[in-house]
Protein backbone atom coordinates (compact mmCIF):
# COMPACT_ATOMS: atom_id res chain seq x y z
CA UNK A 1 0.00 0.00 0.00
CA UNK A 2 1.42 3.48 -0.83
CA UNK A 3 1.85 5.65 1.74
CA UNK A 4 2.01 9.99 2.34
CA UNK A 5 5.61 9.96 2.59
CA UNK A 6 5.81 6.92 -0.81
CA UNK A 7 3.83 10.46 -2.66
CA UNK A 8 6.24 12.71 -1.11
CA UNK A 9 9.40 11.25 -1.99
CA UNK A 10 8.31 10.08 -5.67
CA UNK A 11 10.29 11.54 -8.04
CA UNK A 12 9.42 12.15 -11.74
CA UNK A 13 12.12 11.46 -14.49
CA UNK A 14 12.36 14.54 -16.60
CA UNK A 15 11.35 14.23 -20.41
CA UNK A 16 11.18 16.62 -22.83
CA UNK A 17 7.80 17.81 -22.54
CA UNK A 18 7.51 17.44 -19.03
CA UNK A 19 4.83 19.18 -16.15
CA UNK A 20 5.64 21.76 -14.33
CA UNK A 21 7.73 20.75 -11.05
CA UNK A 22 6.20 23.36 -8.66
CA UNK A 23 2.56 22.08 -9.97
CA UNK A 24 2.93 18.66 -9.17
CA UNK A 25 4.57 18.96 -6.15
CA UNK A 26 1.90 21.28 -5.29
CA UNK A 27 -0.42 18.62 -6.30
CA UNK A 28 1.53 15.89 -4.58
CA UNK A 29 1.28 17.62 -1.13
CA UNK A 30 -2.68 18.05 -1.64
CA UNK A 31 -3.01 14.51 -2.18
CA UNK A 32 -0.36 13.88 0.45
CA UNK A 33 -2.86 15.76 2.58
CA UNK A 34 -5.59 13.79 1.86
CA UNK A 35 -4.16 11.04 1.54
CA UNK A 36 -3.26 11.23 5.46
CA UNK A 37 -6.21 11.66 6.46
CA UNK A 38 -8.31 9.04 5.10
CA UNK A 39 -5.41 6.78 6.09
CA UNK A 40 -6.63 8.35 9.88
CA UNK A 41 -10.28 8.30 9.19
CA UNK A 42 -9.99 4.72 8.53
CA UNK A 43 -7.48 4.54 11.97
CA UNK A 44 -10.33 5.81 14.13
CA UNK A 45 -13.05 3.84 11.69
CA UNK A 46 -11.20 0.52 12.46
CA UNK A 47 -10.98 1.71 16.35
CA UNK A 48 -14.69 2.67 16.13
CA UNK A 49 -15.31 -0.87 14.86
CA UNK A 50 -13.28 -2.37 17.06
CA UNK A 51 -15.37 -0.92 20.07
CA UNK A 52 -18.64 -1.59 18.25
CA UNK A 53 -17.51 -5.16 17.59
CA UNK A 54 -16.93 -5.45 21.47
CA UNK A 55 -20.17 -4.08 22.41
CA UNK A 56 -21.86 -6.52 19.71
CA UNK A 57 -20.19 -9.49 21.57
CA UNK A 58 -20.87 -7.99 24.95
CA UNK A 59 -24.73 -7.58 23.78
CA UNK A 60 -24.65 -11.15 22.20
CA UNK A 61 -23.33 -12.42 25.53
CA UNK A 62 -26.51 -10.31 27.38
CA UNK A 63 -28.57 -11.85 24.55
CA UNK A 64 -27.26 -15.52 25.26
CA UNK A 65 -28.30 -14.71 29.15
CA UNK A 66 -31.24 -12.86 28.58
CA UNK A 67 -32.87 -16.43 26.50
CA UNK A 68 -31.21 -18.38 28.97
CA UNK A 69 -33.46 -16.45 31.79
CA UNK A 70 -36.21 -16.65 29.90
CA UNK A 71 -36.13 -20.23 29.28
CA UNK A 72 -36.01 -19.89 33.10
CA UNK A 73 -38.95 -18.14 33.86
CA UNK A 74 -40.51 -20.09 31.38
CA UNK A 75 -39.96 -23.67 32.63
CA UNK A 76 -40.63 -21.95 35.91
CA UNK A 77 -43.77 -20.64 35.04
CA UNK A 78 -44.32 -24.11 33.97
CA UNK A 79 -43.66 -25.59 37.01
CA UNK A 80 -45.52 -22.69 39.17
CA UNK A 81 -49.01 -23.74 37.15
CA UNK A 82 -47.88 -27.81 37.51
CA UNK A 83 -47.83 -27.07 41.18
CA UNK A 84 -50.81 -24.78 41.08
CA UNK A 85 -53.21 -27.45 39.08
CA UNK A 86 -52.28 -30.09 41.86
CA UNK A 87 -53.09 -27.92 44.83
CA UNK A 88 -56.24 -26.60 43.32
CA UNK A 89 -57.05 -30.53 42.89
CA UNK A 90 -55.88 -31.72 46.43
CA UNK A 91 -58.20 -28.48 47.30
CA UNK A 92 -61.04 -29.73 45.46
CA UNK A 93 -60.48 -33.54 46.98
CA UNK A 94 -60.67 -32.50 50.34
CA UNK A 95 -63.43 -30.18 50.16
CA UNK A 96 -65.28 -33.20 48.50
CA UNK A 97 -64.24 -34.96 51.45
CA UNK A 98 -65.35 -32.52 53.87
CA UNK A 99 -68.86 -32.30 52.18
CA UNK A 100 -69.60 -36.14 51.98
CA UNK A 101 -68.44 -36.00 55.37
CA UNK A 102 -70.28 -33.58 56.21
CA UNK A 103 -73.42 -35.10 54.34
CA UNK A 104 -72.61 -38.41 55.91
CA UNK A 105 -73.12 -36.19 59.62
CA UNK A 106 -76.04 -34.72 58.22
CA UNK A 107 -77.94 -38.22 57.62
CA UNK A 108 -76.55 -40.38 60.47
CA UNK A 109 -78.08 -36.43 62.72
CA UNK A 110 -81.57 -37.08 60.70
CA UNK A 111 -81.94 -41.00 61.14
CA UNK A 112 -80.63 -40.54 64.88
CA UNK A 113 -83.60 -37.42 65.36
CA UNK A 114 -86.17 -39.29 63.42
CA UNK A 115 -85.24 -42.21 66.08
CA UNK A 116 -85.57 -40.55 68.74
CA UNK A 117 -88.93 -38.95 67.78
CA UNK A 118 -90.12 -41.74 66.76
CA UNK A 119 -89.63 -43.24 70.16
CA UNK A 120 -91.02 -40.18 71.57
CA UNK A 121 -94.16 -40.64 69.88
CA UNK A 122 -94.65 -43.97 70.95
CA UNK A 123 -93.70 -42.58 74.30
CA UNK A 124 -96.35 -39.86 74.10
CA UNK A 125 -99.07 -42.52 72.81
CA UNK A 126 -98.39 -44.62 75.41
CA UNK A 127 -98.11 -42.03 78.03
CA UNK A 128 -101.67 -40.69 76.26
CA UNK A 129 -103.34 -44.19 76.40
CA UNK A 130 -102.57 -44.89 80.13
CA UNK A 131 -104.15 -41.24 80.82
CA UNK A 132 -106.85 -42.29 79.14
CA UNK A 133 -107.26 -45.70 80.98
CA UNK A 134 -106.65 -44.16 84.14
CA UNK A 135 -109.45 -41.14 83.72
CA UNK A 136 -111.77 -44.04 82.19
CA UNK A 137 -110.91 -45.99 85.69
CA UNK A 138 -110.86 -42.54 87.88
CA UNK A 139 -114.24 -41.82 85.33
CA UNK A 140 -115.86 -45.51 86.73
CA UNK A 141 -115.09 -45.48 89.94
CA UNK A 142 -116.68 -41.90 90.32
CA UNK A 143 -119.86 -42.68 88.72
CA UNK A 144 -120.38 -46.05 90.76
CA UNK A 145 -118.91 -44.11 94.21
CA UNK A 146 -121.53 -41.31 93.39
CA UNK A 147 -124.46 -44.21 92.11
CA UNK A 148 -123.86 -46.03 95.41
CA UNK A 149 -123.65 -42.53 97.78
CA UNK A 150 -126.83 -41.32 96.40
CA UNK A 151 -129.04 -43.29 94.15
CA UNK A 152 -131.68 -40.82 94.42
CA UNK A 153 -129.24 -38.18 92.90
CA UNK A 154 -130.04 -38.92 89.31
CA UNK A 155 -129.94 -34.93 88.13
CA UNK A 156 -127.23 -33.19 86.41
CA UNK A 157 -127.19 -30.50 89.12
CA UNK A 158 -127.39 -32.40 92.05
CA UNK A 159 -123.81 -34.02 90.58
CA UNK A 160 -122.45 -31.04 90.01
CA UNK A 161 -122.98 -30.05 93.38
CA UNK A 162 -121.04 -33.05 94.84
CA UNK A 163 -118.47 -32.63 91.99
CA UNK A 164 -117.95 -29.36 92.83
CA UNK A 165 -117.53 -30.63 96.95
CA UNK A 166 -115.11 -33.23 95.59
CA UNK A 167 -112.77 -30.71 93.66
CA UNK A 168 -112.91 -28.17 96.85
CA UNK A 169 -112.23 -31.11 99.46
CA UNK A 170 -109.62 -32.54 96.55
CA UNK A 171 -107.70 -29.15 96.15
CA UNK A 172 -108.43 -26.22 99.05
CA UNK A 173 -106.58 -24.02 97.68
CA UNK A 174 -109.30 -22.93 94.76
CA UNK A 175 -111.81 -20.60 95.45
CA UNK A 176 -115.51 -21.74 94.98
CA UNK A 177 -116.44 -18.89 92.66
CA UNK A 178 -118.24 -18.57 89.29
CA UNK A 179 -115.41 -20.09 87.32
CA UNK A 180 -114.86 -22.86 89.57
CA UNK A 181 -118.46 -24.15 89.11
CA UNK A 182 -118.22 -23.85 85.86
CA UNK A 183 -114.87 -25.92 85.59
CA UNK A 184 -116.40 -28.69 87.43
CA UNK A 185 -119.49 -28.28 85.35
CA UNK A 186 -117.10 -28.73 82.32
CA UNK A 187 -115.29 -31.35 84.05
CA UNK A 188 -118.97 -33.65 84.70
CA UNK A 189 -119.12 -33.09 80.71
CA UNK A 190 -116.36 -34.14 79.75
CA UNK A 191 -116.31 -36.64 77.37
CA UNK A 192 -113.77 -39.64 77.11
CA UNK A 193 -111.08 -39.26 74.72
CA UNK A 194 -111.89 -35.68 73.49
CA UNK A 195 -108.56 -33.57 73.17
CA UNK A 196 -106.53 -36.42 73.78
Amino acid sequence: MITPIDIQNKEFTKGVRGYKEEEVDSFLDLVTLDFEKLIQDNRRLKENLAVLTEEVERYRGSENALLETLEAAKALMGDISASAEKRAEILLRNAEMDAERIQREARESVERLTEESVKLRNRLNMFKNRFRNLLEVELERFNTLSAELFPDAEDEASLSNVVEAATIASFPQAAPDAEAGASTKTLTNLRIGDGL
